[in-house]
């Protein structure tokens, strides 16, 4: 069943993010406008829009939220393995997306001093 959504998910997201699912939207808003005057503006008219954009945007957060989870981790994967790669697989960054939030931190405050460290060097090298 996990493959299953995960296979609908990615061809709605697709789907969705297609100009031809924009031409639709417009198509579909301009014939619910048109059939306005039809209906006399009732209230039915009005709550089928309101229903129909209440549902339809909940449904798409899922699918492209899932979509969007397997391509971070996708992303996430690769990058782990260039790192290993290139590091020997010493590198501190392999699996980053795992560390808690204070461990990021720690790892961005050390990073950004060793930056500091070499523009700082550099600039008392360029003044010599």
């Amino acid at each position: 069943m996990n493959d299953l959504f995960h296979q609908f998910a990615k061809r709605a997201s697709d789907a969705s993010g297609s100009p031809w699912a924009f031409a639709i939207s417009v198509f579909v808003l301009f014939v619910w406008a048109v059939t306005g005057p039809f209906f006399h503006f009732s209230d039915t008219w009005q709550l089928t829009i309101n229903t129909a954009s209440s549902i339809i945007p909940t449904i798409m957060v899922f699918l492209i939220q899932n979509t969007q989870n397997r391509d971070a981790r996708a992303l996430h994967l690769k990058i782990d393995e260039l790192l290993r790669l290139a590091e020997g697989g010493k590198s501190p960054f392999i699996n980053l997306q795992t560390l808690s939030d204070d461990e990021i931190n720690q790892l961005a405050n050390w990073l950004s001093a060793i930056i500091r460290s070499n523009s700082n060097s550099q600039d008392t090298s360029d003044s010599h």
